[in-house]
């Protein structure tokens, strides 16, 4: 079953319950998934749709990034949400998957809902006859525990330059800020992560 307006509205109150001071910039959304209008997890949708990322957290406390190919920037997995997605998670997933080759067996989510949804502007693409509009980033935090302890990362070209690992303490900004509360009020030691609810 698709994603739907009903389970983004659900996601993002559930998020708010906890970040209440980030309700501003969500607003739209939340008004948008209580209409009747287009579906936000379509990729047509404008002004704006929902995107799911996630934050992947090795033992050793490294996050992935990817070097995007059309943006030329370092960035945190994720992307468009697909009809055959059955949640928001399962997009993010299978992002991951996509983009870095990480399978699901190696993946345990830390939380049951984002730790970080980012509003920002995408610019025009004439070539794709898309209009500026707002991507709603859904950012899920994950703990990645290979089987044999190193993340063989495998690209996919198309859309990915180059991976990295970062240490989680370069991990800068509101969503840094967050992931590590996270892990440090789940008492989670530097290896070894667990899952957890919240």
């Amino acid at each position: 079953m698709p994603v739907t307006n009903d389970d983004i509205a659900k996601t993002i109150s559930a998020y708010l319950d906890v970040y209440p001071e980030d309700t501003e910039p969500l607003v739209p959304l939340l008004e948008a998934a209580g209409g009747s209008g287009a579906s936000l997890a379509s990729r047509t949708t404008t002004p704006g749709h929902v995107t799911c990322g996630v934050v992947a957290v090795a033992p050793d406390r490294r996050v992935l990034q990817i070097r995007h190919r059309s943006l030329d920037r370092w960035l945190l997995p994720g992307g468009h949400i697909e009809a055959d997605d059955a949640s928001l998670l399962d997009a993010a997933l299978r992002e991951l998957a996509e983009e870095a080759g990480v399978p699901r067996a190696w993946v345990t989510p830390v939380l049951d809902r984002p730790v970080d949804v980012d509003a920002h502007v995408i610019p025009p693409n004439p070539t794709k006859l898309e209009p500026e509009h707002t991507h709603y980033d859904l950012r899920f935090l994950l703990a990645i525990a290979p089987p044999d302890g190193d993340a063989d990362v495998v690209l996919q070209l198309e859309e990915v330059t180059d991976f990295r690992w970062t240490p989680l303490t370069e991990l800068t900004g509101r969503i840094g800020g967050r992931v590590r509360a996270t892990l440090l009020t789940r008492g989670l030691p530097p290896n070894g992560l667990a899952p957890g609810k919240g």
